[in-house]
């Protein structure tokens, strides 16, 4: 699942008292209210959105969103027989191991519906200096540019600031069109490769935040 390739990812299990709820209401934005860990969230009309760890219970739904999210994501970008191989019932199999690592996933909650989530953890191929990874970050796409996406990538910064980890990148495909949330939210570029995904050559961008706590203070 990491860089945008659906490979291994999983996150320990937190007790749920150690677990920190934050809220965000979508749809048109009317305000602001304070959430967990002194947090502003947005509110709109009439829907909650909660921020929380990822469990193994959590391993279906998140296949799904995993799943969709490539799909409309990468369609016209990713070989289209690719993206159609995609299961859902594979993935949970996959999810459900991944879920006992010792990575951090956390997942956007709406409603009792998982509609995204974010993992991260130490860096898997080192970079410069940075030592932490985004390892990926999908949103159904009806959940969408509401903020949601920004909620989890606070939320992923400030547990890994909390193991003592400093900066942090991502890699993205570069035909990606939502690469450009990770400019909004502060990264800047930082090199280019290549990878096959389908059979096909395709390019990433990798992207870094050199100072995690910048992203906490994202609104």
């Amino acid at each position: 699942m990491p860089r945008e390739t659906l490979k291994h990812t999983k996150a320990r299990s937190m007790s749920a008292i150690a677990v920190c709820n934050s809220y965000v209401r979508v749809a048109r934005s009317l305000g602001h209210i304070g959430g967990c860990r002194n947090r502003i969230s947005k509110i709109s009309v009439g829907i909650m959105i909660s921020i929380r760890t990822a469990t193994e219970h959590d391993a279906v739904a998140i296949s799904h969103v995993h799943v969709q999210s490539w799909r409309t994501t990468y369609a016209g970008i990713v070989p289209e027989e690719h993206l159609a191989t995609l299961n859902e019932a594979g993935r949970v199999l996959l999810w459900r191991e991944w879920l006992t690592r010792d990575i951090r996933v956390y997942i956007a909650d709406l409603d009792g519906e998982i509609v995204g989530f974010i993992s991260g953890g130490a860096i898997r191929e080192p970079l410069q200096t940075y030592d932490a990874e985004l390892y990926a970050i999908y949103l159904l796409e009806q959940a969408q540019r509401q903020g949601i996406g920004t909620d989890l990538l606070k939320e992923l910064a400030e547990s890994l600031l909390s193991r003592g980890f400093t900066s942090m990148i991502v890699w993205v495909l570069e035909k990606n069109p939502s690469r450009h949330f990770y400019v909004r939210s502060g990264a800047q570029i930082v090199t280019t490769k290549e990878i096959q995904i389908g059979g096909v050559t395709l390019s990433e961008v990798s992207y870094g935040w050199p100072d995690l706590q910048a992203i906490t203070s994202l609104k």
